[in-house]
Parts: C-alpha cells; structure tokens; sequence
C-alpha cells in the first residue's frame, strides 16, 4: 500500500510540475479535466452524477474556463445567477424528481471545486506567478506533512476528535510554523526571480500562514461531507489517496486565498 500511495504521488507531483511550469492552455486545460473530475466525485456522493442536474454543472465549469481564456461573461454575477435559475428550472420541471439537497450540490459544487481550483491557473498569470503559484501547494501540502511530523511527536490535544482523531492542536500550530519557515526559505531563494524586497518575503510568509490556516478547513470539510454520508473515499482516481477530491481537498481552499492576497498585498 505504502509504495502504490508513493509511486502515484510521485507521478502526481510529475504532473502537476509539467502543467503549472507550462502555464498558459496547458495548464488551464489540465485544471477544466481535474474540476470536471471533481465535480462528477462530488455530484457521486449526492447521487447525480449522471443526472440532468450534473449535466448542467459540468457545463458550467466548462462555460467557466472558457470564460477564464475568452472573456464574455460581462460580470461573475451574470454566471451566479443564470446558473441557479437554470438548476431551480431544472428542479421543479422535473419535479419530484430530484431533491432540494441536489439542487443546492449541484449550485455549491461548481464554486466549491471548478471556480475555486481555478485560482491556480489565475495565480499563474500574475506577475511573477510563475514562482507566487507553488506558494499554494506549499501552503497546504507542506503544512499537512509538517502537521502530520510535528503531531506524531507531540500531539496530545484533539483538534476536531469527531472529525478526525489523528489531528492534533500542537500539530496545527507545527503546521503552519512549517509553513511560514518554508516560505521564508522559499522566498529568499526565489527572490531575485521574485523581484522582491525582504519586507516583501515575510509578507509572502504571513499569507501562507493565512493559507496554511484555511487549508485545515478544507481538509475538514472535505471529511465532513464523507462522514455526513459514510463514504471513505470520493474515488480511486489516485492509487492510495483515493480521489481527486480526497487530494486536492486543502488546495481547493488556499488557491484562492493565495490567489487574492497575492494581487492586492504584493
């Protein structure tokens, strides 16, 4: 088991250097295929995957990323709100077909995985995003595994036990004092590259412990919803990590803040 999870993470961790280092259509087609996949585990757990409801959230992630690289869409409002109404009509033309709970899965699901993973490839179009990009994966992979060693020593006191026992308070806080140090690291020797001042660099380290904070919360809530409704994992996508979703779960969540605090404090 252990060297299945390694291999798979190993090519994983290929793929997603190949993709991010590319950027560009690359790296936005690569992001539509892994948040259509997403979604369908997601729509799975509600049991509409391959419903009309799915059909009309799958088109709107590509509605979406296409948006991303031809812009048409003359405000975010405009796709909020003509894919709820397009759903709501959907439900109750179809009524009693489907129920409230899929209706609101199918609105959230499109946010929660195509418009939020999205911040990854926008995060690659900034200045310098090239280098402010991998801060994303350092801020939720690299505060998991240093969570994970610092908790494993000295973690005694349960951070969410009806969640998930194993995480511990003193490995959050190891968590993202890993984050901040690996950032720091990060940054200075990037900085050149980066074109950015010291100040700039503790900035940047200040953001990912922001980051690294939220990436707990997506963590959680992603195993919320599994236990909500007794599923181990969203897929077998991944050889010993399960799904895309069950991978990609704190990533999810610090895209966007990494993305955001990136283009208005830097």
């Amino acid at each position: 088991m252990f060297k299945t999870r390694l291999l798979s993470g190993i090519i994983l961790v290929i793929a997603a250097l190949g993709l991010i280092i590319t950027g560009g259509t690359v790296l936005l087609l690569g992001l539509t295929a892994v948040s259509l996949i997403g979604l369908y585990e997601l729509y799975r757990v509600f049991h509409m995957e391959k419903s009309l409801l799915g059909l009309v959230g799958y088109a709107a992630v590509l509605l979406y990323y296409l948006d991303l690289y031809f812009p048409f869409i003359p405000e975010l409002d405009v796709f909020v709100l003509g894919l709820l109404i397009l759903l709501m009509a959907v439900y109750v033309f179809s009524f009693p077909k489907y129920q409230a709970s899929q209706v609101f899965a199918g609105f959230i699901g499109v946010f929660y995985v195509a418009v939020m993973l999205s911040c990854i490839y926008q995060t690659r179009e900034l200045p310098a995003g090239a280098y402010i990009v991998w801060l994303i994966f350092l801020c939720s992979w690299g505060c998991d595994t240093c969570a994970y060693c610092v908790g494993v020593l000295i973690g005694t006191h349960k951070m969410a036990p009806k969640l998930s026992p194993k995480k511990s308070i003193e490995g959050a806080a190891g968590g993202i004092v890993g984050t901040i140090l690996l950032t720091l690291l990060y940054g200075k020797v990037f900085q050149e590259q980066m074109q950015l001042s010291s100040a700039h660099i503790f900035i940047l380290a200040g953001i990912t412990a922001v980051g690294g904070l939220i990436s707990m919360i997506g963590d959680l809530a992603a195993s919320a919803v599994k236990r909500n409704y007794e599923i181990k994992d969203y897929g077998k996508l991944i050889p010993g990590h399960g799904g895309i979703l069950d991978r990609f779960d704190s990533v999810i969540f610090t895209a966007p803040i990494i993305y955001y605090m990136a283009r208005f404090l830097i």
